[in-house]
Formats: structure tokens, C-alpha cells, sequence
């Protein structure tokens, strides 16, 4: 069996300052899932962000996936890998009580 890919940009150069999801993406066919988060700017107090990965059975209702949390502490590209995830994917940004502003690329890239 030849293996399948693909890469979703799923935020593309968006400022964030506040906690947010991303747009949920269906993901049943894939066996491995990664998370991509590329800071191009960052401002304000540099406290860490935490992106949490979420899963679901149909996209509309939510719980985190249970993996540890990505640590986002200024500009760079970071990574989270994923197996055993089901069939819907999206990312929970927690902005707790920083007072940061990002400007990002989310990617989400899928293998099966």
C-alpha cells in the first residue's frame, strides 16, 4: 500500500490575543496526525501559551484529546505529534493570563 499524506494550513498569518479553537478537520482516513505552530510575531508580556489538541466523534462536541499541552513561548516553529485520535481533530489555544498577542501558521499535517 502506497501511504498517503496531506498538509491543511488551517490559520494562515492570523493575530491572535485571546484564546481560541481552530477550525475542526475531519481526519478519520489518517493513522498519524501533527500539529505545526509557526509564530511569526509575538508582543507583550512573552508569557507561555498552551495549544491543547481536541478530538470528536462528529465535529460538533469537544473534549481535549488528553496529550500534554504544546508550550508556545515566543517566536518559532513548534510541533505536536498525534496517534489514536479518531475522526475529528482541532487545536485549543489557552491564552490563560498572558496579555500576548501572536501572529501564527497553524498547520496540520496527516499520514495514513
Amino acid at each position: 500500500m502506497i501511504p498517503h499524506s496531506m498538509t491543511a494550513v488551517l490559520e494562515k498569518s492570523e493575530r491572535f490575543s485571546e484564546n481560541f479553537e481552530t477550525e475542526p478537520y475531519e481526519v478519520a482516513w489518517a493513522h498519524e496526525a501533527r500539529w505545526f505552530i509557526r509564530v511569526l510575531e509575538s508582543s507583550g508580556d512573552e508569557a507561555p501559551l498552551k495549544f491543547y489538541p481536541q478530538i470528536s466523534p462528529d465535529g460538533l462536541f469537544w473534549c481535549d484529546e488528553g496529550s500534554e499541552p504544546l508550550v508556545v513561548a515566543g517566536r518559532g516553529l513548534y510541533s505536536l505529534p498525534l496517534r489514536d485520535f479518531g475522526h475529528w481533530l482541532r487545536l485549543r489555544a489557552d491564552f490563560a493570563e498572558a496579555e500576548t498577542t501572536i501572529k501564527a501558521l497553524i498547520y496540520l499535517a496527516l499520514k495514513a
